[in-house]
């Protein structure tokens, strides 16, 4: 009876020791800051980053999440399209983003993704009348010519500024054929997570089956801007084109990058590719940079307007775009779909590798990882060793003094008897 008081006084002592010491630093995680009693008046709250459904692009309509404050979005006549930062990759907004529609020569812009690695821009090729066969009526031409010698760059230039068939038709012979080519786009598109394009003819013309969509074209360009020999190209207003031994100018048929035909430059344009058939009507993928931002527009087929309403719906849905950027949350993204998450879902995905690493990549990565994952552990061991040891402690000890306190009462009743 004597101990089991003397336990229980101990105890209570403990319990009033441990209320009136003061927590002790480490027992704070630091994985959990102490937020703040009071905000600061007139501070917005950031928005909480919000998970992106992929299958919210898939629905008819326009698809837009607007914060307090975001603009609305322009009401315009396309059949289809998106609006997304190139950076991130994130759709700002989108209509019909995922909608199969005839892409015309914005088609090229996969035809470059694929080919241009292939030749230096300074190679030169003499041109044989086999490579201008099968060449679509009506199409679009830069003026290559048989038996001429042209520089890679010129064909380029033709492609891109012209919209030259007949230079696609050159190219495309100089990396293994027209249905080679075909089958090398289509590869390509996939492999940059583009699954509505259907390639058939490589130029953009006008071919049953061959489809696109809003999407896929704000894709292609997207990657198209990594890749400075493309945006060279892609930005490029006039070009000198050679004739033999003489040569004449050529015009980019973009008129948001050149300004004319009655249509304003846009203000830090970086160009990209547009496109016309009398199927696709007219179709367009546009980039322009504001401050530290850029964005990539792509529009199909304009309803009304005329021939140049591509131009000004793009101008309005990239006016927007710089206007509602931060004050909405993204609706998809043009990044493809990564086959496994990543390891630590803190981290945040900056920018989107397309091709296979290397081993050297993949090696510094894992090893990297590797000697970062006891760092993670360390506050666990730290914050859990203190906590618990100082409690256990201070009961040991009064413990300790309830027993020192029952002999002494004994030996004290003992000397008695």
């Amino acid at each position: 009876m004597i101990v089991m008081s003397a336990v229980r006084h101990a105890a209570a002592g403990s319990a009033a020791l441990l209320f009136a010491l003061p927590v002790p630093a480490a027992a704070v995680s630091p994985a959990r800051p102490v937020p703040r009693a009071v905000a600061s008046v007139g501070e917005p709250t950031p928005p909480a980053r919000q998970y992106v459904d992929r299958t919210r692009l898939d629905r008819r309509g326009t698809q837009v999440q607007r914060l307090p404050g975001a603009p609305e979005v322009p009401s315009v006549s396309a059949l289809s399209w998106v609006v997304a930062d190139a950076s991130s990759g994130e759709v700002l907004a989108a209509r019909n983003a995922h909608r199969k529609l005839p892409p015309a020569s914005t088609l090229k812009t996969l035809f470059a993704l694929t080919a241009l690695p292939h030749h230096a821009p300074s190679e030169q090729h003499t041109v044989a009348d086999s490579e201008l066969t099968g060449i679509g009526a009506g199409s679009s031409l830069v003026g290559v010519k048989e038996g001429y010698t042209y520089k890679v760059s010129d064909l380029w230039n033709g492609v891109f500024l012209s919209s030259g068939n007949d230079a696609v038709h050159v190219l495309a012979e100089m990396n293994g054929g027209w249905e080679s080519m075909t089958r090398q786009m289509q590869e390509k598109a996939r492999s940059l997570g583009a699954e509505d394009t259907h390639v058939v003819s490589p130029d953009g013309y006008d071919a049953p089956g061959q489809v696109s969509s809003a999407y896929d074209l704000a894709v292609f360009g997207r990657n198209g801007l990594q890749d400075p020999v493309f945006a060279r190209y892609c930005s490029t207003a006039y070009a000198e084109f050679p004739a033999g031994s003489s040569s004449y100018g050529i015009a980019n048929t973009n008129r948001l990058l050149t300004g004319e035909n009655g249509v304003e430059r846009y203000p830090g344009i970086l160009g990209i590719k547009n496109g016309y058939t009398s199927n696709a009507g007219n179709t367009l993928v546009s980039a322009a940079r504001r401050g530290d931002r850029t964005l990539v527009v792509s529009v199909m087929n304009p309803q009304e307007g005329g021939g140049l309403a591509v131009y000004e719906e793009a101008r309005q849905l990239l006016d927007w775009g710089f206007e509602a950027a931060g004050r909405v949350q993204p609706v998809g993204s043009l990044a493809p779909v990564r086959a496994k998450a990543a390891a630590d879902p803190g981290t945040r995905a900056v920018s989107v590798a397309h091709e296979k690493p290397d081993a050297a990549a993949v090696a510094a990565r894992a090893g990297a990882e590797a000697a970062a994952a006891p760092a993670k552990k360390a506050p666990e061991a730290e914050t859990s060793g203190p906590s618990a040891g100082l409690p256990l402690a201070l009961v040991g000890s009064a413990c300790a003094a309830a027993l020192a306190l029952w002999g002494w009462r004994r030996r004290t009743a003992a000397q008695r008897g």
